[in-house]
């Protein structure tokens, strides 16, 4: 009889390992669509191909380690979250900068809804704006160093401490006013995160 105990144990953590691996197709397949991207989209940005990724959210495919780093990397989000480790109870966002050129933004928020980053621009010499458009809005507060907002047809400059709010279907355009980094606090929406963060990456 005593020899049943650990078989029992054994069997459990068998079934919970199981019920583990089942929940990461579906929780694959949710962040995608969260996201807004498809199939095509994400093996292209991530290497795997669409097969491997559609039998990955189905449950046709083995959920690995080398499958998944790529994925939490375009999904900006933690290893544990992707197969659904327990909460550990920390409330400390781990940041994972993302920087592209003269670009450097910090994630404050988890992905989803509303997105506040840190966003630092360097000076580029010679370079010149070039306003661009999409859906959504963005907000801004100038945390240090001068920052020059083109929007449309009007050039603003704004100090630290300043604050600006704008519909991002006008043509916009963010960067130091003289040869200092600017340092922003930057809130947007999904739009903006697919227009400023997804495009720089691509």
């Amino acid at each position: 009889m005593q020899s049943l105990v650990p078989f029992r144990q054994h069997e459990g953590m068998g079934t919970a390992k199981k019920d583990v691996l089942d929940a990461v197709g579906p929780r694959l397949r949710e962040l995608r669509r969260r996201r807004g991207m498809t199939l095509a989209e994400l093996a292209r940005r991530t290497g795997i191909n669409e097969s491997t990724l559609s039998r990955l959210e189905s449950g046709g495919r083995k959920p690995t380690l080398e499958l998944l780093l790529p994925l939490a990397e375009v999904y900006a989000v933690p290893l544990d979250q992707l197969v659904g480790a327990p909460h550990t109870g920390d409330p400390r966002i781990h940041l994972r900068p993302v920087s592209r050129g003269a670009l450097t933004y910090v994630p404050l928020s988890e992905p989803g809804g509303v997105q506040a980053h840190k966003l630092l621009i360097r000076p580029s010499p010679g370079a010149e704006p070039e306003p661009r458009s999409h859906e959504g809005f963005e907000w801004l507060y100038v945390l240090a160093g001068r920052l020059r907002l083109v929007l449309g047809e009007r050039t603003l400059v704004l100090k630290p401490g300043e604050a600006a709010e704008f519909d991002t279907h006008v043509p916009h355009w963010l960067g130091p006013d003289g040869d200092r980094t600017v340092e922003l606090l930057v809130l947007f929406g999904r739009q903006g995160e697919r227009a400023h963060l997804r495009a720089r990456t691509d």
